[in-house]
């Protein structure tokens, strides 16, 4: 069952955004947003908090400053998601740009798994370096940081997750989440964090002098990178976070992005001049991660590395076809993890459903309970077997779960259960022996049944209400189309009545519409649909634009449709 409300629109705030110059489309969306001033959607650099005000940027930028100017061995441990691989590129980047001797290293997720671990500094031990730089990952690593130390290696780690009781004891910690950070932006993706330490270190460095004789690098170069990570993580885009995307996004229309993501457009058959938000979230952000999942995310890195537009190219072509090999191990895990859950009738409605096959690839997880979470509306743990009678999940939760809190509460009731765990509210990861699976399916329900409300879990799909007839064109797609959406901030959903005169299914799964609404007709299409209409019908649809032969119409994008 979906349960359908339209966002309340402060009529006052709307009003106010009007008139002061907002198109009265998007004055209604941004007051249902909370926006009630036009001066919120200012997404200039100016406007970014300082990096003054990210906890422990300022020491940071000491450490490193003083790396350099020593010619001290730098190395950035990143991790193998999108996210990870934009930080590491930020950070090479940046950091090169500045004369720094800087390596990057990725762990392994088949054989090191996630983090600072300590088997991953043996392997850094190896290059030698004098600092670690830890990018995206390092807030849990007590051990990794212990063996490090014990090597004579300094750390800094920068990273975004939550931290647990206990911090290890690094040179420096970078992280708004960690206790005593007023940074007001917590949910900067991990990229944000680095760009923010470089910030730091460039002003630092010009305190020195260090530019007296050398050009000054514009790092807004690298915001490309920083909106892709962003969006792709899937954090909330408060302000900080808009502007971040925002300009970004700007860099990529005009064609001031880095061989490797003109490359990965390219492959995918996008036009960065038209570049949004949803192109980095479904079209880069999967092509990237792909090399994580399935084979070796150096390869993402180096795609973004790269200022060989044609070595460039060629990667970003590798990329596509692991994403599409990638697509289709989603899918067959998704009818097995569908037919195990149909065995396991008296579990069907849990509160928390945790699952488990042999079989599942470890890279894919994640995907898949995204997925089985998105069509069951619950909170879904998938898990693949690892290495050492070891089985490795990632969750996906549900509004009204905090998923690093459940399992935390996992841990409390089970001690031991958990071998290893970590993340977010909305997404986590746990690592435990395969034959305590069984204890956790069973505890991760019970746990999910004390936290969620009944109400939490029945979908709740939030509109914004009705699109006025003169509302659905081409003009209007575009307006939409070039604003900032994503997690926390949702693109327009709208929701209305239509005459349905022609339907017909394309690929067995495909619904393709012809729609009435009053004089407008307009073509929709619903993916994965489950049933189709009669005559009529009431969808919630997002507006977009459909391009086909080199021309572009408008299109309704059904998210739901109710007879």
């Amino acid at each position: 069952m979906t349960r359908i409300v339209a966002r309340t629109i402060p009529p006052r705030a709307a009003w106010q955004l009007e008139q002061q110059g907002l198109h009265p489309l998007l004055a209604r969306l941004y007051a249902a947003r909370g926006v009630t001033d036009k001066a919120e959607l200012d997404y200039e650099l100016k406007s970014l908090l300082p990096p003054a005000t990210l906890t422990h940027a300022g020491d940071a930028a000491q450490i490193l400053a003083d790396a350099i100017e020593a010619e001290a061995r730098l190395l950035i441990i990143g991790d193998y998601d999108c996210d990870g691989a934009t930080a590491t590129a930020v950070g090479m980047r940046a950091l090169k740009m500045l004369g720094a001797d800087v390596d990057f290293l990725l762990p392994d997720r088949f054989k090191l798994g996630y983090g600072l671990s300590p088997e991953i500094v043996d392997v850094a031990a190896q290059q030698s370096p004098d600092l670690i730089i830890t990018v995206d990952n390092g807030i849990a690593s007590i051990e990794g940081v212990d063996r490090a130390r014990q090597l004579g290696i300094a750390t800094l780690i920068t990273d975004h997750h939550l931290p647990g009781a206990t911090l290890p004891e690094a040179d420096c910690i970078v992280n708004p989440n960690q206790p005593g950070c007023d940074f007001p932006s917590k949910c900067i993706a991990g990229c944000g964090v680095m760009f923010y330490v470089m910030l730091a270190l460039r002003a630092e460095l010009r305190e020195r002098g260090f530019f007296a004789d050398r050009p000054e690098p514009n790092f807004a170069s690298l915001l490309d990178l920083v909106a892709l990570g962003t969006v792709a993580d899937v954090v909330r885009l408060d302000r900080n976070n808009r502007i971040l995307v925002s300009q970004g996004l700007k860099r990529m229309r005009a064609g001031q992005l880095q061989p490797g993501l003109a490359a990965l457009f390219k492959a995918a058959g996008r036009d960065p001049r038209r570049a949004t938000a949803m192109d980095l979230g479904f079209i880069l952000g999967p092509r990237l991660n792909a090399a994580g999942r399935l084979a070796d995310m150096r390869l993402g890195v180096e795609c973004l590395l790269t200022d060989d537009a044609s070595r460039a190219l060629q990667i970003a072509q590798q990329l596509d076809t692991l994403n599409r090999e990638r697509r289709e191990i989603e899918s067959d895990m998704q009818e097995q993890a569908l037919l195990l859950l149909e065995s396991l009738a008296a579990d069907d409605a849990a509160p928390g459903i945790a699952l488990f096959d042999t079989g599942w690839h470890e890279g894919v997880v994640g995907i898949l309970a995204s997925r089985i979470k998105d069509k069951l509306h619950r909170p879904v743990f998938a898990f693949a077997p690892g290495e050492g009678g070891l089985v490795k999940g990632s969750g996906r939760s549900i509004p009204g779960l905090h998923l690093r809190d459940a399992l935390d509460l996992v841990a409390k009731r089970a001690p031991g259960l958990l071998v290893r765990f970590g993340g977010h509210a909305m997404a986590a990861g746990a690592t435990l022996r395969a034959e305590n699976f069984e204890q956790f399916r069973a505890l991760f329900a019970e746990v999910a049944g004390e936290l969620l409300d009944p109400a939490d879990l029945t979908r709740t799909l939030e509109t914004d209400g009705a699109l006025e007839g003169g509302y659905i064109s081409l003009e209007t797609a575009r307006l939409l189309q070039n604003e900032v959406w994503g997690q926390g901030f949702p693109a327009p959903l709208f929701m209305d009545e239509f005459e349905v005169e022609q339907q017909r299914v394309l690929k067995d799964k495909h619904l393709k519409l012809r729609l009435r609404k009053g004089n407008t007709r307009i073509d929709a299409i619903q993916f994965n649909f489950s049933s189709q209409p009669g005559n009529r019908a009431r969808a919630a649809y997002r507006l977009a634009i459909n391009e086909y032969m080199g021309v572009e119409s408008p299109q309704l994008m059904v998210e739901y449709l109710d007879q």
